[in-house]
């Protein structure tokens, strides 16, 4: 089992201040992934985000399955998920799926 709490923020001030607003954004990916042996995992994590500007979140929560599976010689990532959305800003979608697929080259 994994699991950590990346965090970062993001705060700019545009130089032509006429056209563009500042940003101040805080960004969240807290996961939690379960290694099930064969090249599978199972992992849940969250892309949040919120705008300190507009005080709005926006809080995806994803539930994926991960397999590593062979193609002739070359190994591929194949990921699929699901998406809910716990909170959108303004008009955001209520759910989503997500797929995914990563060449690998190991040494």
């Amino acid at each position: 089992m994994s699991a950590a709490h990346p965090l970062r923020q993001c705060t700019a001030y545009p130089v032509d201040l006429d056209d563009r607003e500042d940003v101040n954004n805080t960004f969240l990916q807290p996961f939690l992934a379960k290694g099930l042996g064969k090249g599978r995992t199972l992992a849940l994590n969250t892309e949040s985000s919120y705008n300190w500007r507009t005080e709005k979140w926006n809080v995806p929560i994803n539930l994926t399955y991960v397999q590593i599976v062979k193609f002739g010689a070359q190994l591929v990532n194949l990921k699929g998920g699901v998406r809910y959305c716990a909170e959108t800003p303004g008009k955001g979608p209520d759910s989503g799926l997500r797929f995914e697929l990563t060449l690998l080259f190991p040494k």
